[in-house]
């Protein structure tokens, strides 16, 4: 019998920065590590004001220099149906977690968590919006989001017992 896909939604505010990132590394690290088949990753935003657009400039430069390709994700809204289908709902930052837990049926509440929860030893906990600053303010999100998406990995393979 074919296994179910463990699914994650990384979600910041607009869906054209954080969480394209987010998306981006968590499959690449999913895929360094031979685990791509197992686990399903999307992204979503708590306020898209642009939905289709595609991600930020600057967080696409960030992710070409890391060997990431986000060029083509389109930015969407959250909607009902994506806290019953992902099994793990990561925010970025305390208010988008807020903004979940405001609209997140009560049965799934488990499911949201900030992805820094998952960075043991990183002084941050949360990942800042970059937007109304300059290219350091991503280069500064990509590096907290591969310390959250390592974590995390670990995290799922004790969870779920990948090997």
């Amino acid at each position: 019998m074919k296994k179910k896909k463990i699914s994650l939604l990384m979600v910041c505010s607009a869906n054209i920065c954080r969480s394209p990132m987010a998306e981006g590394l968590m499959k690449r690290e999913l895929m360094m590590r031979g685990l791509d088949h197992l686990v399903e990753v999307d992204s979503a935003g708590t306020h898209v004001f642009k939905p289709g657009h595609r991600p930020d400039k600057r967080a696409q430069q960030v992710a070409d220099k890391g060997g990431i390709n986000i060029r083509k994700l389109k930015a969407r809204m959250i909607s009902e149906e994506d806290f019953q289908r992902f099994d793990h709902i990561l925010a970025m930052d305390e208010e988008n977690l807020h903004s979940l837990q405001a609209i997140c049926p009560e049965e799934y509440g488990d499911k949201l968590s900030l992805i820094m929860s998952y960075a043991p030893g990183s002084d941050a906990a949360e990942i800042p919006d970059p937007y109304f600053g300059n290219l350091l303010g991503f280069e500064r999100v990509q590096g907290l989001l591969e310390l959250g998406c390592r974590g995390l990995v670990e995290h799922l393979i004790t969870r779920y017992g990948f090997s």
